[in-house]
């Protein structure tokens, strides 16, 4: 009887060991939502640490490419980007006898990536570190040299980001201004914060050929004499948000301002305290519009880190060209001259970000995201945009990406914080900018380039 049993426990003891095993081997299946929840994760953090908008777009930036590099890899409807993108070379071979997930891989190089690239690593740990204990319990093998490929590839990808001057440019001198001529931006209420990123022109593009590429066309002269052009423009702005702030709060104007204020730190003083309230960024808006063009479309792992690639490289490479015009041109914001000319009790209803006025970094930055999505979406895509309902927005719908992009530029008009040319010229600035990137920037297997 005693041998019967101890039969039975060994068979019973190779029967749980071989469960073990099949459960060990079991693949592990990584979906496009859960590259949006490494997105969002990041978007999170990027909020809580408040990155200026040009920062911002190189934190999506880099690791969207690692991960894309990765899936390439493996996937040949994609094409790498190396000798496409500046100064990017091949991401190394995985090992021949690596069991690699390569959706993991850029998975987990995106996550790598991330985390160098933001202030709170301990919340992308966190992340990482729960997703990491699921994996290697469902497949230990797999996901060790998934990770391992990815964490290679990250490293890759931090070898190249580092040479873009970003460095360099967190010790150049701060932005001096010009008190003598009252043409020149001065800095604003309520805090009166310094230029942010004076130096962005210096930081390395991604496809566009330099910082002043597409320059735009300069703004009308300035001139405080009230037939003037310029001056057309300030009384504009202040008679529009007169118009609207009458009409109260059920102001469709005002909605569509405060939808796309996208503003990541706005200062709120009561009494003697001086706090902020906290949200994303433009880029990051756009972002989440990739995120709901992917979701709507169903689109799989492989066309969603596709799509936001493309999106945050057109994006990048806008604020690029939007702050080397910015620091050109040096231009003052409208509240500075209405409240010394026009009203002095006159505030704008967003607040006006620190930073010269021309071109509109909203402008620029929505009118080439619009061109890169259209690339991959179409031109009459229809969405309903979601994104600000985190922020107690309602959600605004759209018949395409062109018009979201318009509404998002004649937004800042409604805002008071930029004259019309700002608006117009930079959204142009922006299409420019994105077609350039989408015709040069060869991402699918039949892509024409320069004709996409």
């Amino acid at each position: 009887m005693k041998r019967i049993y101890q039969k039975a426990g060994l068979f019973l003891g190779i029967t749980a060991l071989l469960l073990s095993c099949n459960k060990e081997q079991e693949p592990i299946v990584i979906t496009a939502d859960d590259f949006h929840s490494s997105v969002d994760k990041v978007t999170e953090v990027m909020v809580h640490d408040i990155f200026s908008p040009p920062v911002a777009s190189r934190v999506f930036a880099y690791p969207n490419i690692a991960a894309y590099q990765i899936m390439a890899k493996q996937n040949g409807e994609y094409t790498s980007l190396d000798g496409q993108l500046d100064d990017l070379s091949p991401i190394p071979d995985p090992e021949a006898a690596e069991n690699i997930n390569y959706q993991l891989a850029a998975l987990i190089a995106h996550i790598d990536m991330s985390k160098r690239l933001i202030f709170s690593e301990e919340k992308i740990e966190q992340f990482r570190d729960s997703l990491y204990k699921v994996w290697e319990t469902k497949n230990a093998s797999e996901f060790k040299a998934s990770r391992d490929y990815g964490l290679k590839v990250a490293e890759h990808i931090t070898g190249w980001m580092n040479k873009d001057n970003y460095s360099e440019t967190r010790t150049m001198p701060k932005f001096t201004v010009d008190t003598e001529d009252p043409s020149r931006w001065q800095p604003t209420p309520p805090a009166y914060m310094d230029g942010i990123e004076p130096h962005w022109n210096k930081i390395r593009p991604f496809v566009i050929d330099s910082a002043a590429q597409f320059k735009p066309h300069q703004p009308p002269a300035f001139s405080m004499e009230k037939g003037s052009d310029f001056y057309k423009e300030l009384k504009e702005v202040y008679d529009i948000s007169v118009e609207i702030t009458e009409r109260g709060d059920d102001s469709e104007e005002i909605e569509i301002a405060q939808f796309w204020d996208c503003n990541p730190y706005v200062s709120v003083t009561r009494g003697h305290l001086m706090f902020a309230t906290k949200k994303i960024t433009p880029g990051a808006h756009w972002i989440g519009i990739a995120k709901i063009a992917s979701k709507k479309t169903g689109a799989d792992f492989d066309k969603t880190v596709y799509a936001y690639t493309k999106t945050s490289i057109a994006i990048a490479d806008a604020f690029i060209s939007c702050w080397d015009e910015k620091y050109r041109s040096n231009l003052v914001r409208p509240e500075t001259l209405i409240n010394e000319h026009i009203d002095d009790s006159w505030k704008p209803i967003l607040q006006t970000p620190p930073f010269p006025e021309y071109t509109s970094g909203h402008s620029v930055v929505s009118g080439a995201a619009s061109v890169a999505l259209s690339s991959i979406f179409g031109d009459d895509f229809a969405f309903d945009d979601d994104t600000e309902i985190p922020y107690g927005l309602p959600i605004r719908s759209f018949n395409s990406f062109r018009e979201a992009a318009d509404e998002a530029a004649i937004s800042r008009m409604y805002g008071g914080i930029h004259y019309r040319a700002a608006v117009e010229i930079g959204v142009k600035q922006g299409r420019d900018l994105g077609a350039f990137v989408v015709g040069n920037l060869k991402m699918k297997a039949g892509d024409n380039l320069a004709s996409n």
